[in-house]
């Protein structure tokens, strides 16, 4: 099967006025496929299908940097928690201390303190 693209061109660029009027914003790019075996040639269009919020600063955190937890007194439960999963009390700034990493495993992300 020989099929190569020719031709991809950006939504907005000339040639892509007909699309980007009946896609809109949904349009990224338009790719031109020539099928040298069937002899034909195809256009195609990558869409948006959806878009949702995405925070890529989260992404970025070192699994083993040791991160602050917050935790409530009379939360003892969680402190055995976090204790176990080798987490250690900062007597001096009053917070635990955990890695990243398990940190995201205990499902503990709502006490990390900025730090």
């Amino acid at each position: 099967m020989a099929k190569k693209i020719y031709r991809k061109i950006k939504a907005g660029n000339e040639g892509t006025k007909y699309l980007v009027s009946k896609y809109g914003d949904r349009l990224i790019s338009v790719r031109y496929i020539y099928d040298s075996d069937k002899k034909v040639k195809m256009k195609t269009v990558e869409l948006i299908e959806d878009l949702e919020n995405w925070n890529p600063m989260a992404e970025k955190i070192p699994w083993n940097k040791i991160m602050h937890l917050k935790v409530d007194y009379g939360e003892a439960d969680i402190g055995r928690l976090i204790r176990s999963a080798g987490g250690k009390w900062n007597k001096d700034k009053q917070f635990w201390e955990l890695r990243y990493r398990e940190g995201i495993v205990l499902r503990l992300e709502s006490r990390i303190i900025n730090n």
